[in-house]
C-alpha cells in the first residue's frame, strides 16, 4: 500500500513540475474519442445507405419484374391480333366477291336448263349465256379495279423485261423486232405495282436471228420473274 501511494504522489509531483505533459495526453485522449466517435457515426451513415439501397434495389426489382410480365402479356396480345387480322384481311373483299361467284352459278344453271345436253341448239341461247357471263366478267373487272387492280397493257407495245413474260417469237415483216403481236395471258398491276407479267408473243426479224421462237431468250425465266419487285 505505501508503494501505491508513494508512485501516484510521485506522478502527481510529476505532473505538478510538467503542467503542460498533462495537458498534451489529455488532448490525446480527447482526440482519440472524437476519432471514435465519427468513424462510428460514419460506419451508422453507411450502414443506413446500404439498407436503404437493398430496400431501393428489391423496389426496382419488383418492378422490372412487373413491367416483364406486362410486356410479355402485350406481346402475346399483339401477336394473337397479327394472326387474326393476316387471317382475316381478305375478308371484305371476299364478301364482295361472293355476288360474283353467284352470278357464274346462275348464269351456268340457266344456261344448263336452255341447254340439257350441253349443246347451243340456238343461236340465241349461245348469245344470251354469252352476254350474261361478259356482264360477270365487267362486275368482276370493277371490283378489282376498285381495288387498285388494273391490267397491263401489252398489244401493241414493245416488249419490256419489267411487265412481259416473252413465250414465242415469230418472224414478221410488217412489224418492227420487239413488239408485242399477242398476248396469251394478260398480266396486272396492284397500285402500280406488278404481281402478274402478261405472257406474250413478239415480232422477230429473220429466222435464225437472235429470236428464235420458244428459245426463252427474250427477259428473264419464270422463276426470276417471281422475284421482280
Amino acid at each position: 500500500m505505501a508503494d501505491n501511494k508513494n508512485e501516484k504522489k510521485g506522478q502527481q509531483e510529476e505532473v505538478q513540475k510538467n503542467p503542460d505533459d498533462g495537458k498534451q495526453i489529455s488532448n490525446r485522449d480527447t482526440e482519440k474519442t472524437a476519432v471514435e466517435n465519427e468513424s462510428q457515426s460514419d460506419i451508422e451513415k453507411l450502414q443506413k445507405q446500404l439498407s436503404d439501397s437493398e430496400s431501393l434495389l428489391g423496389t426496382y426489382k419488383d418492378q422490372l419484374l412487373r413491367l416483364a410480365a406486362e410486356f410479355e402479356n402485350y406481346r402475346k396480345r399483339v401477336e394473337a391480333d397479327r394472326i387474326e387480322f393476316i387471317k382475316y384481311s381478305n375478308e371484305k373483299m371476299i364478301k364482295e366477291l361472293l355476288p360474283i361467284l353467284d352470278d357464274f352459278e346462275r348464269a351456268l344453271v340457266t344456261a344448263k336448263s336452255k341447254n340439257p345436253s350441253g349443246a347451243q341448239n340456238s343461236e340465241n341461247t349461245g348469245e344470251s349465256f354469252y352476254k350474261g357471263v361478259q356482264l360477270i366478267y365487267q362486275k368482276l373487272s370493277k371490283l378489282l379495279e376498285d381495288k387498285g387492280v388494273k391490267p397491263i397493257d401489252s398489244i401493241g407495245k414493245e416488249f419490256d423485261v419489267m411487265y412481259h413474260d416473252v413465250l414465242m417469237q415469230v418472224p414478221r415483216t410488217d412489224v418492227p423486232p420487239h413488239i408485242i403481236i399477242e398476248e396469251v395471258e394478260r398480266g396486272y398491276t396492284l397500285y402500280g405495282k406488278v404481281i402478274k407479267h402478261a405472257k406474250v408473243i413478239v415480232a422477230g426479224g429473220e429466222v435464225g436471228g437472235d429470236w428464235q421462237s420458244g428459245t426463252g431468250n427474250i427477259g428473264p425465266s419464270d422463276s426470276e420473274n417471281d422475284n421482280k419487285p
